[in-house]
């Protein structure tokens, strides 16, 4: 007899995350041993708020996508939506395009400025870093800490092999979310950066544009 033909298996839906209200999302947190103050998120922008829309780029699930032109970066999710959320910008923030890959995250991360910082801000040459050849490492930065420019979390962004400089990281500086400042390069609120390093792969691909223009 001839076999009857299946009805097409539903497709697997992956639910979407649901977000806590601001208030939680954006409370003091004990974190690898440092204590991160509250967010004052009612003085933000709405709009920068971390929130889950509608996937604006097309890209695949997993892909980070930042939006320079519109302060924004976006996580693409299964189901053509995205989790979104408000950055920062520094000088640096604008001086890379392109695809790259998250190519190492870290976890309360020491900071390195480079030497031109130190010679506009003398100040900061404690913090200087040497390179030892024999153990592949760096020597001194700032310690990891509330206070490092850093943050909590720090995504470092390679191309073709090379570390491009190219940072996404936290930063305790909030009211600096959707304004570009004068230096770093993509800044998150602390409790934003653990979010997005959370949800994000090692070698996940990123893209930086100002061609989005998200409103």
């Amino acid at each position: 007899s001839a076999a009857r033909s299946r009805p097409a298996p539903e497709p697997v839906r992956t639910p979407l995350p649901e977000l806590p209200p601001p208030a939680l999302m954006y409370a003091a947190v004990k974190d690898g041993g440092h204590q991160i103050p509250a967010v004052p998120f009612e003085k933000i922008d709405k709009r920068f708020h971390r929130q889950v829309v509608a996937d604006p780029s097309g890209e695949r699930p997993g892909t980070v996508i930042v939006d320079t032109g519109s302060h924004f970066l976006h996580l693409v999710l299964p189901g053509r939506r995205a989790m979104r959320y408000g950055v920062g910008l520094g000088r640096q923030g604008f001086e890379w395009s392109g695809e790259g890959v998250i190519e190492w995250k870290q976890p309360w991360p020491k900071w390195h400025p480079p030497a031109e910082m130190i010679e506009r801000q003398p100040n900061l040459k404690k913090y200087a870093t040497t390179y030892d050849p024999v153990t592949k490492q760096w020597l001194g930065g700032m310690e990891p800490g509330i206070s490092n420019p850093l943050g909590a979390r720090a995504l470092y962004i390679y191309q073709n092999g090379k570390d491009t400089l190219y940072r996404l990281h936290g930063s305790p500086e909030w009211w600096t979310i959707g304004k570009s400042v004068s230096s770093g390069c993509v800044r998150l609120i602390n409790q934003d950066a653990i979010d997005l390093y959370e949800r994000v792969a090692p070698k996940s691909p990123i893209i930086v544009t100002s061609g989005l223009r998200i409103t």
